[in-house]
């Protein structure tokens, strides 16, 4: 039997939160890294603990 839609959505879901789970923040090194739209609709990040952002 193939995998559902949805349960292909979710391992696309569990692939991102993953991928979110290995990032830190490159100047202070915390984990607390949130993902942000940037200005030209690309994806940055910005760390809530230091306040730095990157894309």
């Amino acid at each position: 039997m193939s995998a559902s839609g949805s349960e292909e959505a979710d391992d696309d879901l569990l692939a991102a939160a993953e991928a979110r789970a290995r990032l830190s923040c490159p100047s202070c090194g915390s984990a607390h890294v949130a993902q942000v739209l940037g200005d030209n609709g690309g994806v940055s990040y910005v760390c809530t603990a230091c306040g730095h952002s990157w894309s």
